[in-house]
């Protein structure tokens, strides 16, 4: 791979997981556009650790995502299992063959208006039936793009988006998707709901080989790879599925990394007994089993906790979502994602996956936590030392791992990742002789700033940071969620709103190994314990057996002692 790059292979395995990974994708695709000068050096993040160069039977190179995807039937939209860069090979064969053809045709979902023209900026549909694409980023600036009319700003409405690849901009390989077909994604009947279900997938003889295969021939064309990203559901039967792959991944490939990232849909409500149930057992199942195979879990959600009750989403101050709209959480999600993941994908200096879960899973906490704060406020004249202090300590970063409010926890380790704010105010520009508000205005330089905040906010803390120059790009289309008081780049302004779009935002990301799990797991094992499952026979017939459910709630209990407080802050 070009530059030594230490490639990750993505398995992005659910619906929710879906839209994380298209906000998610569609987030890289536009950091690859993003204009820069000819004379720059190439950013600091490296899109070879994520992309994959090929081409296509017509000799046209392409950048695809390393990716395996697997989703239920219904779920694509107007997407083609197969993708857009390819031929497809059945149908070759089909116009080979010199006898009578019958051609059955299926009704297409229509595609969002709008997303065609964006779609047009990354390559055109040619006279001869062959997608030219752009080129390969080479490191010295912006790819060329075809010749293409520019795109018109798009951003789809709510009303207009019914699954993740009705936004998706970014072109996949063909062994990319792979449909699980026994279960649908729409209607009431044939749902992949159960943990066990999910499980059962990877224990079909077809379907196991087909996904070994697709790993194969990833994994073989890497020089460095370093590991596994998984993003997968964690309330519906995905989490079986998750647990089976990460158990796959350990086994096959022994000292990669496996990061798992457990997704969860918004808040919830007590409408549906039998659906809260499923996924407090999902969830439940599902963190024990993944933390069991991989170098690190961390559950990402915008609810406000695990458990049957109901719980607040949580808020952010310069953003306005719908915690219902998929489309919105996961826009939020996949800006966490994207910062708090930079370390392993740094061009320069790197920390790789194993190294990252390493620092933060020592003595059995294989859960982590995330936070964030989107965006990072500043405000017109301020240094970072200026907004640092103006934040406060970590209790101001918004939780996204349903876990409650971090007041009153310890962190015992953390990454922390702030990115997108100009060199210019990393440090204090107060004029000589002029009294510091701070130590972190006596510092020289913004890793100094950061490295310094996080040693006064949590002095024993075992410490991590990264200070990236690279904001997190939000073009369409990601959904328009900013106050009108922030700028283009995602800074406060001073004065009457510009009424220009946001395109680019800084972000302060974070990774800790939390007491707050203690409660949180804790408490999740306490419900279990409470719970009658012979009144859910049914989440037992689709394959987890009452001895299951008891071991599992052991290892919970275990794992939430992992996370006592020295301290005694959290029993």
């Amino acid at each position: 791979m070009a530059g030594g790059a230490r490639e990750v292979l993505t398995l992005q395995l659910g619906h929710f997981a879906g839209f994380v990974g298209a906000h998610w994708w569609n987030q890289q695709d536009a950091a690859l556009c993003a204009p820069t000068g000819a004379e720059e050096p190439p950013g600091e993040l490296c899109p070879d650790v994520l992309y994959r160069t090929g081409r296509t039977p017509h000799g046209q190179e392409t950048y695809t995502p390393r990716l395996i995807l697997m989703d239920l039937k219904g779920s694509l939209s107007s997407l083609k299992q197969e993708g857009g860069l390819y031929r497809d090979r059945q149908l070759d064969a089909a116009i080979a063959w010199q006898g009578k053809l019958t051609t059955h045709r299926e009704e297409l979902y229509p595609q969002i208006p709008g997303l065609q023209d964006l779609l047009s900026a990354e390559g055109v549909l040619s006279s001869d039936g062959i997608w030219r694409v752009k080129s390969i980023p080479n490191g010295k600036g912006p790819p060329p793009l075809t010749t293409a009319a520019a795109p018109k700003p798009f951003t789809p409405t709510e009303d207009s988006i019914r699954v993740w690849s009705d936004f998706l901009r970014v072109h996949l390989h063909p062994r990319s998707i792979c449909m699980i077909q026994k279960y649908n994604h729409d209607g009431e009947a044939g749902r992949l709901e159960a943990f066990g279900q999910g499980e059962s997938i990877l224990k079909e003889p077809r379907c196991l080989e087909d996904v070994e295969d697709r790993l194969h021939f990833y994994v073989e064309e890497c020089d460095h790879l370093q590991g596994f990203q998984i993003l997968c559901d964690l309330h519906n039967g995905f989490s079986g599925l998750g647990a089976k792959a990460a158990e796959l991944l350990r086994d096959e490939y022994s000292g990669r990394g496996i990061i798992t990232w457990g997704l969860l849909p918004g808040p919830y409500s007590r409408g549906d007994p039998l659906k809260n149930i499923y996924r407090l057992l999902n969830t439940a199942l599902g963190l024990v089993h993944m933390s069991a195979h991989s170098s690190l879990v961390c559950p990402l959600s915008l609810g406000g906790g695990l458990g049957l009750r109901p719980e607040p989403p949580v808020t952010f101050p310069h953003l306005h979502y719908d915690p219902a709209l998929p489309f919105h959480c996961g826009a939020i999600l996949a800006t966490a994602l994207d910062t708090v993941t930079a370390p392993y994908r740094l061009r320069s200096s790197p920390v790789f996956m194993a190294h990252l879960a390493d620092m933060l899973n020592f003595s059995g906490k294989k859960v982590a936590t995330a936070a964030a704060t989107i965006p990072f406020p500043l405000a017109p004249g301020q240094s970072l030392p200026d907004a640092l202090v103006q934040l406060g300590g970590a209790a101001a970063w918004t939780p996204l791992s349903a876990c409650g409010s971090p007041s009153g926890t310890c962190c015992f380790a953390q990454s922390v990742v702030l990115r997108g704010l100009d060199r210019a105010c990393h440090t204090s520009q107060l004029a000589p002789g002029t009294p510091l508000p701070s130590p972190l205005h006596a510092c020289a330089t913004g890793e100094d700033v950061l490295a310094q905040y996080l040693q006064q906010q949590q002095p024993t803390v075992r410490s991590s940071a990264h200070l990236l120059l690279a904001p997190c790009m939000v073009a369409p289309p990601y959904p328009q969620l900013f106050s009108p008081g922030l700028s283009q780049h995602g800074l406060i302004v001073d004065g009457p709103p510009s009424g220009a779009a946001v395109e680019s935002i800084p972000v302060l990301g974070a990774l800790c190994s939390s007491s707050s799990l203690n409660r949180t797991l804790g408490d999740l094992a306490r419900e279990l314990t409470k719970l009658d499952v012979r009144r859910w026979a049914s989440f037992l017939a689709a394959g987890v057996e009452q001895g299951d459910l008891d071991e599992a709630l052991q290892e919970l209990r275990s794992l939430a002692q992992c996370y006592r407080s020295g301290g005694g802050l959290v029993d």
